[in-house]
């Protein structure tokens, strides 16, 4: 992760605005060029507290946090919202992913939570998708939008040590194995963040008009 404001003075800086470590690193990854420079909030340690995410949708809060970190630091950001929508809760826990069971429970204890909930529910009904949105705001620009869906099957169990959140439950069908399981470079081509930051890529290329 470069460093601003002395590292890399004669390219372009692109914040990612999240103090999420693990979603940092993954993003990082994703977005990482030798045409810009990637930065994080951590760089930026006045742009103030992580802000709410009020956004009815994906899309909406992806824009809060990209838009609070525009203005933070006066460079292009790039933030995402993401979650798991399992069909047979309705589709929950969706946009309260991150807060389901509460912000304080962890990712294994919302998990259990999940598959307690889901142990009487047959393998047919258990289908359930995770939903990205990533938004680039840009200084005088205005604000694109990408998105990206990956279809899966909620497990029985968890597995996998690759990833974060709700990865270990969530099975893909087409690869036969866990979310979790994937190795970095395998989950980045399938799943949802993957394909929305792969169209941001796309989009970031256009708005600094450097080319591949």
């Amino acid at each position: 992760m470069s460093r601003p404001p002395d590292s890399g003075a004669d390219m372009p800086r692109i914040l990612i605005a999240t103090r999420n470590g693990k979603k940092l690193k993954e993003m990082a990854a994703l977005l990482a060029d030798p045409r810009w420079a990637l930065v994080s909030l951590a760089d930026y340690p006045d742009a103030g507290p992580d802000v709410e995410e009020t956004g009815a949708t994906y899309e909406e809060n992806a824009e809060i946090k990209a838009v609070a970190g525009m203005q933070a630091t006066g460079l292009i950001s790039i933030a995402d919202d993401a979650g798991l929508e399992i069909d047979a809760l309705g589709g929950e826990p969706g946009l309260r992913s991150r807060r389901f069971l509460g912000e304080e429970t962890t990712f294994p204890e919302k998990m259990q939570r999940i598959l307690a909930m889901l142990a009487n529910v047959q393998d047919p009904d258990r289908t359930c998708r995770f939903r990205a949105a990533v938004a680039i705001a840009v200084p005088g620009g205005g604000v694109h939008l990408c998105r990206g869906i990956c279809e899966g099957v909620i497990a029985r169990e968890m597995k996998g040590s690759y990833g974060f959140g709700y990865d270990p439950i969530f099975f893909v069908p087409k690869l036969g194995r866990h979310m979790a399981e994937l190795p970095p470079d395998e989950k980045h081509r399938i799943s949802h963040r993957g394909q929305a930051l792969a169209c941001a890529r796309a989009r970031l290329e256009r708005i600094l008009g450097v080319h591949a």
